[in-house]
């Protein structure tokens, strides 16, 4: 295969990010998009001057009318499973926004059935090709802070404004609030650079008056007797991400993108990154053109589903997901 021919199921913002980092790329070519909404495929259409493409209102009509090898998901979060499972029937190659399911049942089945198929089944956690969080992950296991002890993630952001009216604050789309969505990031930040299992969990959430979480504040208990706290904030003023990670000779703290290295005892070193080399989309051609393996597989993020799905039900909250599973 020298080229993938892609679809794009959902044409709203992180589309048009996807889009952009595919059209880089002289390997990949889009072909289709499917959206329900019309005005939403024309804006992505008209940016990025996709004219010559064939444009559907069901990602079925697509996968029906045109051959492709595979598919970028970017739709509400509780579509995820029908649609990876439709594309993967269709012969795709799948690389999903986070995150890929809403409950861990789910997600083992979308991955049985890719391996089955033989198809790439990739999650869009973009984290994993930033310098930063390489650096992080790097010097945990390499013991540049020693054994870990304790953790800290934080994300605070305005969601609860920005989302307001949106499919993302409609429990049948989007599954759950902050957690669910922007906070799905930070758990796999956690479980990514650390590498460890998480052993117990205990939960608060508060709504803010709306019909899905907006804060969580989590106290989590990983092997090795490592703790940790992660806090989702939606109601919030801005964006701000922050961690700690706390190791017996050292810690790693991250804010908004700026790391540095504190040794016990010893002046700070701010570590020089190298620059980033690939991201989700190019991984995901690379993998299918098997150039390398699949960067964040899904084995990796049912991981990131199955420690949401704790969290809530440790709070004795139930997002709601599909019914009517095709199998």
């Amino acid at each position: 295969m020298e080229s993938v021919r892609l679809g794009i199921i959902g044409t709203g913002g992180i589309s048009h990010w996807h889009v952009k980092q595919l059209k880089e790329i002289k390997s990949a070519q889009i072909i289709a998009v499917a959206d329900p909404n019309p005005d939403q495929r024309r804006r992505l259409i008209d940016k990025f001057n996709l004219e010559q493409i064939s444009e559907f209102d069901h990602h079925q009509e697509m996968l029906e009318t045109v051959p492709m090898d595979a598919v970028v998901i970017c739709s509400p979060h509780t579509l995820h499973y029908q649609q990876v499972v439709e594309s993967i029937h269709h012969g795709c190659h799948v690389l999903i926004e986070k995150p890929m399911a809403c409950s861990l049942e789910e997600a083992e089945h979308i991955i049985d059935l890719a391996k089955r198929a033989n198809k790439v089944l990739q999650v869009s956690y973009q984290r994993h090709f930033e310098p930063a969080f390489l650096y992080i992950r790097e010097a945990i296991s390499s013991g540049k802070i020693g054994k870990l002890t304790s953790i800290t993630a934080s994300l605070y952001q305005d969601w609860k404004h920005l989302t307001t009216g949106t499919w993302r604050q409609n429990p049948s789309l989007s599954g759950g609030g902050m957690l669910m969505d922007s906070g799905s990031h930070i758990v796999d930040v956690l479980l990514w650079t650390t590498g460890l299992k998480p052993l117990e969990v205990e939960t608060k959430l508060e709504q803010h008056h709306t019909p899905v979480e907006q804060d969580s504040f989590s106290t989590i208990r990983f092997e090795n007797n490592v703790v940790a706290g992660l806090n989702i904030i939606g109601n919030a003023p801005c964006w701000h991400e922050t961690y700690v990670f706390c190791g017996e000779t050292g810690a790693i703290f991250y804010d908004n993108g700026k790391i540095v290295l504190r040794p016990l005892g010893k002046e700070e070193i701010v570590p020089e990154l190298p620059l980033q080399i690939t991201n989700s989309d190019k991984s995901f051609i690379n993998a299918i053109l098997g150039v390398h393996e699949v960067k964040v597989p899904g084995e990796f993020a049912k991981e990131v589903v199955a420690l949401t799905e704790r969290i809530y039900k440790a709070a004795g909250y139930q997002p709601i997901t599909p019914v009517n599973h095709q199998k």
